[in-house]
């Protein structure tokens, strides 16, 4: 393939980029203390943000990993707040193990029922999630209100989830909520501060689901 620019790449090959991506994250990260399974979704948080800052902000749970992989593979569903995670996970792999992922933030009865109450649609998804999706994965990238929301049902003893991926980006309630669910005697993998978001969301379901096929 030719580019018609000074710089040419070293290679083009999808796999020798990805490869020679985690090669540089493994050069550059430098001390931590993650253990294998949990450096794995850090890797590729880092891999899919460019952020070592966010990579090693990651927090673990003590269950976190075999909870979330034990989810998986029994197929339980996986909650998303926006379509944009539902988008970029792997959902072929999940698929093999009959799972699937599910957002409600668009749906008709949780648009209304927002309106009624005046309050977000993010909110009134997680309602609803968690009367389908007990032990499930509930994959939080965007909404800090659907976090806060998540952890109240759970104190309340309403809702169960078998790992809570809370990752919310931004300004207001983002590294709040975060903290929050970092109090949580519940399986989650959340980090520290306003840095997350949809893509790394995604990274780190995506390389849970890449452990719970190699289990």
């Amino acid at each position: 393939m030719e580019f018609h620019t000074t710089f040419r790449p070293a290679t083009v090959q999808p796999e020798q980029i990805e490869a020679r991506s985690f090669q540089i994250i493994d050069e550059e990260i430098g001390e931590h203390s993650f253990t294998e399974e949990q450096y794995r979704i850090v890797q590729r948080v880092i891999h899919a943000s460019a952020d070592f800052e966010l990579g090693k902000s990651l927090i673990f749970h003590p269950d976190a990993i075999r909870s979330g992989i034990d989810a998986i593979r029994s197929g339980k569903l996986v909650v998303a707040d926006v379509q944009m995670v539902q988008a970029g996970v792997n959902q072929a792999r999940l698929a093999k193990f009959g799972s699937a992922v599910r957002v409600y933030i668009s749906d008709e009865d949780v648009i209304a029922e927002a309106k009624r109450l005046n309050t977000t649609r993010a909110i009134v998804a997680m309602r609803k999630a968690v009367k389908e999706a007990e032990g499930g994965i509930f994959a939080i990238g965007n909404a800090p209100t659907a976090l806060l929301e998540l952890i109240r049902l759970i104190k309340e003893g309403e809702a169960r989830p078998g790992l809570v991926i809370g990752l919310p980006v931004g300004f207001v309630s983002a590294a709040e909520s975060k903290e929050e669910l970092a109090k949580l005697d519940v399986p989650f993998i959340t980090n520290r501060g306003r840095k997350g978001g949809s893509t790394v969301t995604v990274a780190a379901l995506n390389a849970l689901s890449l452990l719970a096929e190699r289990a």
